[in-house]
């Protein structure tokens, strides 16, 4: 791993040991995530903005509104982030439960891509969300290009932030006969495991037996 997309602004200080800055991190986890947040001050006042997205080498393509607030952030300083869940992480007390997750901070300048390669960033963005669907649909007209912005940024400021693995309890907590462990998503339906120190009297809870993710 390198340190490429480090900087004074993207570095962890909390809990640095998750921290990850390889270009290679960053871009597993927005590959596998759908959805964004895009975080801009416009006229004093902050923003936060859902949206999907596509990834292009190190050009990450941002889709909105021609009308909307997004495209007030051309040429401004923007942040995004992105976050996938992995898993619950129960301890055995509140304080040390937490998820399993990998998420992405990246900084930088938003700009209108270039109108002649719009329909290029488009279909980036449709393939992110299902490859191959773009081959199949009707071209975009004039109307819809024109109704729909797309921004760019360049990936050069990231950092990428990874919990795995079981509860770390307090040494004494062990004992306790209270279940712990993860409840790891996979499909179709959530895996509970056990952190390998479970007391012999704990008894797993039905709901998370039978958790589902809604």
């Amino acid at each position: 791993m390198t340190d490429e997309l480090k900087s004074s602004r993207t570095e962890l200080n909390r809990l640095p040991v998750r921290g990850h800055y390889d270009f290679e991190t960053v871009a597993a986890i927005l590959d596998e995530a759908y959805v964004c947040h895009v975080g801009f001050v416009t006229n004093g006042q902050p923003y936060v903005i859902p949206t999907i997205y596509g990834r292009e080498g190190q050009l990450l393509y941002l889709h909105g509104a021609a009308a909307g607030r997004l495209l007030t952030a051309e040429a401004t300083a923007i942040c995004v982030t992105v976050t996938l869940v992995d898993g619950l992480v129960l301890a055995r007390s509140g304080f040390h439960s937490s998820m399993n997750y990998r998420s992405v901070v990246m900084l930088g300048s938003a700009e209108l891509v270039d109108p002649g390669r719009k329909e290029q960033a488009m279909k980036v963005i449709s393939d992110h969300v299902l490859a191959g669907r773009w081959e199949d649909l009707r071209p975009a007209n004039q109307m819809e290009l024109d109704q729909t912005s797309v921004l760019q940024m360049d990936i050069v400021e990231a950092s990428a932030k990874v919990r795995s693995g079981p509860p770390q309890d307090d040494e004494e907590d062990y004992a306790l006969p209270i279940w712990a462990g993860t409840v790891d998503f996979q499909s179709p339906a959530a895996l509970a495991r056990p952190d390998g120190r479970v007391h012999s009297d704990a008894v797993l809870p039905e709901y998370v037996k039978n958790y589902r993710r809604s």
